[in-house]
């Protein structure tokens, strides 16, 4: 489904081209809120969200000239986006916390097939990234981070003592990290593939 008509939105971009600020105007009116909804989304952060939505559109005031209005702009605008969010991502990479929440996201109650899938997607990431973890700490993992688990009852149920069930997801968590930053682009490319183009 298109924000704007085809033939209206052609309009828009070539006096947008121009540098007319109502079409700029117009553009942000349409696009904004689904932008910005998506980011959000990844990023969890209304003022972070806020910030790189403002980024989108000051790059699509900056390379106006670049445009085309021929082409999909639906497509163009959320590219922009994407790549912010990837950048902001890949520039966070050292929080661990932010990595493990874009990995890790409990389980919510999705709205569309689309969501949906984006979940089964970063579910397949997140089960390859467990399958390459050593035995023993891919069954400590998934007893605390997955199962829920205390230390001390996966410590009971593993045989070992505590420390060792923090060092084994300590060690998962820090791959778990580096697998993320590796595959951060396929991540975010999956977060926001999944709303309407």
């Amino acid at each position: 489904m298109e924000i704007i008509d085809v033939k209206y939105q052609e309009e828009l971009l070539s006096q947008l081209r121009e540098g007319a600020e109502p079409a700029f105007n117009a553009l942000y009116n349409a696009y904004s809120r689904p932008i910005w909804l998506r980011i959000l989304r990844l990023v969890k952060d209304k003022d972070i969200a806020d910030e790189l939505l403002q980024e989108v559109f000051i790059n699509i005031w900056k390379n106006r000239q670049q445009i085309d209005p021929e082409k999909s702009f639906k497509a163009f605008i959320y590219t922009v986006a994407q790549n912010l969010v990837y950048n902001y991502f890949r520039k966070n990479a050292s929080d661990s916390n932010l990595l493990q929440n874009l990995l890790l996201q409990s389980p919510q109650h999705y709205m569309n097939v689309e969501q949906l899938m984006e979940e089964k997607e970063l579910r397949k990431l997140l089960d390859d990234a467990i399958n390459q973890l050593s035995p023993q700490r891919k069954r400590a993992f998934i007893l605390c981070k997955v199962e829920g688990r205390s230390y001390e009852e996966a410590s009971k149920i593993m045989g070992v003592s505590v420390a060792t069930i923090n060092s084994h997801i300590t060690q998962s968590l820090q791959f778990l990290k580096e697998y993320a930053v590796k595959h951060l682009k396929l991540i975010v490319l999956i977060l926001f593939t999944g709303l309407d183009r």
